[in-house]
């Protein structure tokens, strides 16, 4: 299996979008772990993408802002919440690396609804705030519905410098340009594309997570092997423009 390059901007531009929203303020802690571990945990049809060996289970907390959908104006109130989830990397039997969900904590009950209907996306009803003072921002979060309850995340991180050139495990964390789920009865492909991300420094201050452990993945409970800020994208979600078959 030929896998695709890890670029720094998608390899499948959107062609149409389907789906528009800004990520903001994202916090990503990450863990290194075994990928015998995680394959059982992934959809059909994907294996863990794999860097030097290992792969990561994430813990990404931030604010989802203005959901729009095809190309219209931002949806009030319900399209902007902040949202906590736990994702492992996945590839498919086509080569495109993804991100594959076990959880997402949101705290908009109908949009969490909508998510696990349409996409099979493991949306999570949850309390959850938010709060910056300086360059330290603090991640709250306490699932509401479904269980298993209680299943919680707290976390704090110092923002620190610009990073002007990621290396290759911070392109391999960040530099996703799909996600893989499970819905109507096949693993589905879902391309999204964004601008390069601005990447920082952080440093964690404070974890208390069952968030982890809730998605399958217990025993995280070292320090993780890489923590990342950035201030945000906009991104498209939608069908990918195909590159023009090769003359024979």
């Amino acid at each position: 299996m030929d896998v695709e390059e890890i670029t720094t901007e998608t390899v499948r531009p959107v062609a149409r979008a389907v789906l528009g929203q800004r990520w903001t303020d994202l916090a990503f802690l990450h863990w290194a772990v075994d990928p015998a571990r995680v394959a059982p945990l992934l959809p059909a049809g994907t294996v863990p993408d794999v860097l030097d060996g290992v792969t990561y289970a994430g813990l990404i907390g931030f604010r989802m802002e203005r959901i729009g959908f095809l190309g219209g104006v931002a949806v009030p109130y319900l399209g902007t919440f902040y949202e906590t989830n736990v994702r492992l990397y996945s590839v498919d039997a086509q080569g495109r690396r993804a991100v594959v969900f076990r959880s997402l904590e949101a705290e908009r009950l109908i949009p969490v609804l909508v998510a696990r209907v349409a996409l099979g996306l493991p949306y999570m009803w949850a309390r959850m705030r938010l709060t910056r003072h300086g360059d330290e921002l603090a991640y709250v979060s306490r699932r509401r519905w479904p269980g298993p309850r209680p299943a919680a995340s707290r976390m704090r991180i110092r923002v620190g410098e610009p990073i002007a050139s990621p290396t290759a495990l911070e392109h391999f964390l960040t530099a996703r340009w799909g996600l893989h789920t499970r819905a109507w009865g096949a693993t589905r492909h879902l391309a999204n594309d964004h601008p390069r991300w601005p990447l920082h420094r952080a440093e964690l201050l404070d974890l208390e997570d069952s968030l982890l452990t809730a998605a399958g993945l217990p025993g995280l409970d070292t320090p993780p092997d890489s923590v990342l800020y950035s201030p945000g994208v906009p991104v498209v979600f939608g069908p990918y423009r195909r590159s023009p078959a090769p003359a024979a």
